[in-house]
């Protein structure tokens, strides 16, 4: 339930769940660390701007008030706030790209193959045993940044988990990391040495199905890190609400798919998110959102989150990034064997003999593969502002579809999403100026002012029109 970075850097490098799918998983994360805010601006895209419509067509026209705003106090605080996030996002990003490269340039991989070696006799152990000491080892050393985001979460107000609780979330995502990322890992590993010209395209075969699996088993391992329960328990009176949104939308969820979170014992924010396929499918709201913000803005967030079901957002995003990975997959396999041509002499990858496959190529060695995984990460990190800019736009598009729901609904949709908006932004104090760069790099949905600003101005049935979803 936090920023999906190094801590699984090695794992979904390889499966590449987190590569060019980012979407799938941050769309289960606090807003604080998806989404910044910024002002509209004449460089700004028509998310931003506010909208008239004349029959289907939506007119972009001047920007003329602020929809989204803090009191000054607040402000202050969400500048400051914004600049430690971009800081320790980048730097997260960098310094586990620098561990791996650190591992590789000093020979610690190979020394590491090379003392799983002489421990064990099998292979395959050896093999265990050097990717789980590997996912130690870059997990640990990413903790200080971790730590320090905690406590500037702690002193903003973000987040109420004491430490106890903190290190044992992070006990629990090391635990996850080595005893499902060490078999995969492995797995990976062998596909390499025993294709070492098409590994790239079997990993890519092999690493869809895994995606979906991801996907699929995500709402089965959230209970780990926190508590769930069916909505209804709890507020019934809201759920029978919810089922109208759900029954204008067709979304068919039952209210039993329908869960609260204990989002209370770690955080103070405002969140809600749709997660899992098939089976697994639901929506969960966290209990800091129910019952602390208006009905009808959680009518507006279920609308929401109802959108990335209706709009199969969660399949377009595994087909767009099966579609990335054949080529992000071709492409490392390519850089990382010319790489070991030329430095591998120095850094201890090499090619050795094996009495079942005979000569081995570099990459097929233990740290060979910690090289084709530093390729794989860099390719994700510089395709971070690909992956965001697809999410920004299904993110857009759940918005206007989620106004659109509650129409009829609510008395006035267009107030309520600029509620919404206003109430998302505060929680997590959302800087409604940030740097224009850092917006297309980092932030997996539009900003808060540009939401809050076309729901502003977003009345698609004024003049006799219709909505882009629903004709009424």
């Amino acid at each position: 339930m936090n920023r999906a970075c190094r801590k699984m850097l090695v794992l979904g490098t390889v499966i590449v769940v987190t590569v060019l799918s980012g979407w799938l998983v941050q769309a289960q994360l606090p807003q604080s660390s998806q989404q910044q805010a910024s002002p509209p601006s004449p460089a700004a895209s028509a998310e931003g701007q506010p909208v008239t419509v004349h029959g289907d067509t939506a007119q972009p026209q001047p920007v003329q008030t602020q929809a989204y705003t803090l009191s000054p106090e607040k402000l202050a605080k969400a500048v400051a706030l914004n600049r430690i996030r971009v800081v320790l996002d980048f730097a997260d990003s960098l310094w586990g790209l620098a561990v791996v490269w650190l591992l590789l340039v000093t020979r610690a991989a190979a020394g590491l193959a090379a003392w799983c070696e002489r421990r064990l006799a099998r292979r395959w152990l050896q093999g265990l045993l050097f990717f789980a000491v590997l996912l130690v080892v870059t997990s640990v050393a990413g903790m200080p940044l971790d730590a320090i985001g905690h406590q500037v979460s702690l002193h903003y107000g973000l987040s109420v988990q004491g430490w106890g609780g903190w290190l044992a979330d992070q006990a629990k995502e090391l635990g996850l990391l080595v005893v499902i990322g060490g078999p995969v890992l492995l797995f990976f590993n062998w596909i390499v040495r025993v294709s070492p010209r098409r590994y790239w395209a079997w990993g890519w075969v092999i690493s869809l199905p895994l995606m979906a699996l991801a996907v699929f088993a995500a709402p089965l391992l959230d209970p780990v890190f926190s508590k769930f329960e069916p909505l209804a328990q709890t507020n019934p009176g809201l759920v029978a609400k919810l089922e109208k949104v759900v029954a204008r939308t067709g979304t068919k969820i039952p209210a039993e798919r329908i869960y609260l979170m204990n989002a209370s014992a770690k955080y103070t924010g405002l969140n809600a998110y749709v997660t899992g396929i098939g089976a697994t499918k639901r929506i969960v709201v966290w209990d800091t959102t129910a019952g602390h913000i208006p009905d009808d803005e959680i009518l507006f967030i279920f609308g929401h989150e109802s959108g990335h079901y209706v709009l199969h957002h969660i399949p377009k995003s595994m087909a767009g990034s099966a579609v990335g990975l054949f080529f992000v997959f071709w492409a490392c396999s390519w850089v990382a064997a010319r790489v070991a041509k030329r430095w591998g002499q120095r850094w201890g990858v090499v090619e050795k003999e094996n009495r079942k496959y005979g000569p081995l190529v570099p990459l097929a060695s233990r740290q060979g593969f910690v090289l084709l995984l530093f390729t794989l990460a860099v390719a994700s990190f510089l395709l971070e502002p690909v992956s965001n800019t697809f999410s920004r736009h299904f993110e857009h598009e759940a918005d206007i579809y989620g106004q659109e729901a509650i129409h009829g609904l609510v008395a006035d949709p267009q107030k309520t999403a600029v509620a919404s908006f206003n109430a998302l932004g505060e929680a997590w104090l959302e800087d409604p100026s940030p740097n224009l760069f850092i917006e297309f790099w980092c932030y997996s949905h539009p900003s808060v002012e540009r939401r809050a600003s076309f729901a502003l101005h977003y009345n698609p049935w004024v003049n006799g029109g219709r909505g882009t979803f629903f004709a009424q």
